[in-house]
Parts: C-alpha cells; sequence; structure tokens
C-alpha cells in the first residue's frame, strides 16, 4: 500500500530535496509551501502541491479538507518549516519574536493536531525536523534557540501522549546542513539589530553567527538520505542527530561546566570585550 507524506517548507533546502527523494521511493508525497510557484518543480515530477502557511488555522485547515477531499490519508507528516532571525534577545522586535515562534513551534503543533485523526486508527510518523541548537545556546540565536529547544519539549511530550495509538514521533537535530538559512538569518539582521544597537560594537559577531550553520555543512542530499533511512526503519528512534556537529555540540553542551561553556561562546563571538562605547 503506498504511503502518504504531508511535508511543509518545500520551497527548498530539505523540504524540497526530501520530497523528490521520496517521490523516487514510492510515496505519495503532498509537498507544501507559502508559495505554489516555488514548488511548482515538485509537482512536475509527480508530488501533490498545496499552498500552505503553517501559522494560519484556516490555511491548514484548507490544505487537510483538500488532501480528504481526493481521499488521501496522512500516514507520515514532516514538520520541516521553520524560520530564524539572529540578534540580541535584548533587541529582538517582537514581530520577529513571534514569528519564530510561530513557525518553529505553534505551527508543527498545529500540523499534528490536523494529521492525529488521519492517524488514530492506522498509526503514523510524525517527523519534527529540532536543530542542536535546541541543545547548545549560542549569543544572537537566542530566539531560534528557544524555538527549537520548545519543539524538543513538546515532541517529547508527544512521543508519549501518541504511543497507545502505534503514532510515533521523532526528533531530527540537525547539525550544519547546506541550505539557504544562513542567508536568511544574516538578512534578518536588517530588521533586528538597528544601527543604533548596544551591541554595534560585536555586529561582525552577530553576522558570524547567522552564517554558523554554514560553515562546513554537510550537503543536503546527504542529510536527506540520512534523514530517509531513518524515516523508513521498522522501529523508528525517538532522536536522530544528522549533519556536521550534531552528535559533538549537543555532547559539549552537557558535558561542559556553564562557566567555561559560556567563556568560550562569549569569545567566538566577541563578547568577552567591554562595549567600545
Amino acid at each position: 500500500m503506498t504511503k502518504t507524506v504531508l511535508i511543509t517548507g518545500c520551497s527548498s533546502g530539505i523540504g524540497k530535496q526530501l520530497s523528490m527523494a521520496m517521490l523516487d521511493k514510492g510515496y505519495r508525497v503532498i509537498s507544501t509551501a507559502r508559495s505554489l510557484e516555488k514548488i511548482a518543480d515538485l509537482r512536475a515530477k509527480g508530488a501533490i502541491t498545496l499552498a500552505l502557511d503553517v501559522t494560519v488555522q484556516a490555511s491548514i485547515d484548507d490544505a487537510l479538507n483538500q488532501i480528504s477531499a481526493q481521499g488521501h490519508c496522512i500516514d507520515i507528516l514532516v514538520n520541516n518549516a521553520g524560520y530564524g532571525a539572529m540578534g540580541p534577545v535584548a533587541e529582538m522586535p517582537s514581530d520577529e519574536l513571534e514569528k519564530q515562534f510561530a513557525t518553529n513551534v505553534f505551527g508543527p503543533v498545529y500540523m499534528v493536531r490536523a494529521c492525529v485523526p488521519h492517524m488514530r486508527q492506522r498509526g503514523g510518523l510524525i517527523v519534527n525536523i529540532g536543530s542542536v541548537s535546541g541543545i547548545l545556546v549560542t549569543p544572537f540565536s537566542g530566539a531560534y534557540c528557544a524555538t527549537k529547544a520548545a519543539l524538543h519539549a513538546l515532541s517529547d511530550a508527544m512521543r508519549m501522549e501518541l504511543a497507545p495509538f502505534n503514532i510515533n514521533v521523532m526528533t531530527v537535530m540537525p547539525g550544519a546542513i547546506e541550505s539557504e538559512f544562513g542567508n536568511s538569518a544574516e538578512s534578518s539582521l536588517t530588521r533586528t539589530l538597528p544601527e543604533d544597537s548596544l551591541y554595534e560594537w560585536v555586529r561582525d559577531g552577530i553576522q558570524k553567527r547567522a552564517q554558523a550553520s554554514q560553515s562546513n555543512p554537510t550537503p543536503t542530499g546527504q542529510f536527506v538520505k540520512a534523514l530517509l533511512k531513518n524515516i523508513e526503519a521498522v522501529k523508528p528512534k525517538a532522536e536522530v542527530a544528522i549533519g556536521n556537529g550534531s552528535t559533538v555540540l549537543p555532547l559539549l553542551a552537557r558535558v561542559l561546566p556553564t562557566k567555561l561553556r559560556d567563556a568560550i561562546l562569549k569569545r567566538s563571538f566577541g563578547l568577552h570585550q567591554p562595549p567600545t562605547r
């Protein structure tokens, strides 16, 4: 029987390549993004494409109604859509803070809430794309790190709560993965770091953090291959770490004393020196 997978955030990167890989494996793939134009290539390849904004309940309801109307039932949900804005927590604009939580935390929960009725009789798999940033918090990414930590916690709860219905929940913690995330995060600095910022003297450090995920990244195709192997496992793992730094960084977060960890990270991002003004 052909399994149906619903993937969010398919306009580029992991979502797009995972869609293609699962099409090649014979899945019925429902690829979603806010812009249908950006996933037209997936439709041409055989995917069902739907416009979907995970932060808008009406958009989710409309997409799931279309899926049901076509007679499909979701077997696998991949919560991949994500958004990150870099900058100091004390200066993060409210709209940027809320957008990150809406996309990375509330969106996945809304998607799970919509898809569980499809799975409760036949079982299923929910894959939440978290991040090592949810374990190792770095300066100038506090808001983003908080959203991923929250998603990890929600995944833990859902894994236990949905087990009686034979619904597995997998948390994927990517390390540095080749994507557009770095460019998107860096462009967000025009909105999150004002010219009169208290942190102007470490602007270079903030830009460094924005591009950190693209420092020696694991190729997206390699990440997707490993992810798909875990998705297809007979007994899916609860947590999966994939990509450069995905095992070492969380280990450092757990074993290094807080004072030493802070000192290393402050020096790395220029915070070991006092302000120049």
